[in-house]
């Protein structure tokens, strides 16, 4: 999620938000080489670093950190603290098929079409872009928040495409059109799993 990074409370504390590989070793690993914090991985991973946990993936852990904060809000259920959370709208992980010889060959052609359209000064999805980030694939982030992602799978013949917006569903769905129209230009891109 792009939350992280606009979250008031995690501004307020001073707290920044590094993005790295999607994989549980990889997060684990730059977690602790970094000293962050906590790390999280989008299939649900959570290391919290000393002096909160021990580094490693440990459900107790964050179920201790869950009900450290539902006792720092002794009036409110944990349902009413989820809905107090900001909203976004995100996509699921869709994948279109793309073989694993040229996958990540494909993805560092999307990468610089997308920085190229940046360099020229170009909007995607109507609105400057805000951050392009490269670590693995490509996330582009618009200047609401809004964002998209494109990497190739590490374990399938598969891209990886994400898209959240924190602002609407609509222009969730306006970043995936600018990503998806130009992934329509590579043949060796098949069907998607599955689409907004």
């Amino acid at each position: 999620t792009g939350l992280f990074l606009t979250d008031p409370v995690l501004l307020a504390n001073g707290a920044t938000t590094t993005y790295w590989k999607t994989g549980h070793s990889y997060i684990k690993r730059y977690s602790h080489e970094t000293g962050a914090t906590v790390g999280f991985e989008k299939s649900g991973h959570f290391f919290f670093n000393p002096p909160l946990g021990r580094g490693y993936d440990d459900g107790l852990v964050a179920a201790f950190a869950v009900l450290d904060m539902l006792d720092r809000n002794p009036g409110k259920t944990m349902a009413e603290l989820e809905r107090d959370l900001p909203k976004t709208w995100q996509s699921p992980t869709m994948s279109p098929h793309c073989g694993d010889e040229v996958k990540y060959g494909i993805v560092d052609r999307v990468i610089a079409h997308f920085k190229a359209v940046v360099e020229r000064g170009e909007t995607l999805a109507g609105q400057k872009v805000r951050d392009v980030i490269t670590v693995n694939g490509i996330r582009i982030v618009l200047e609401d928040g809004t964002w998209g992602l494109v990497r190739a799978s590490s374990n399938k013949p598969e891209l990886v495409v994400v898209v959240e917006s924190p602002v609407s569903e609509q222009n969730m769905r306006a970043i995936f059109a600018e990503i998806d129209q130009h992934l329509q230009t590579y043949p060796e891109i098949g069907e998607y799993n599955q689409k907004i």
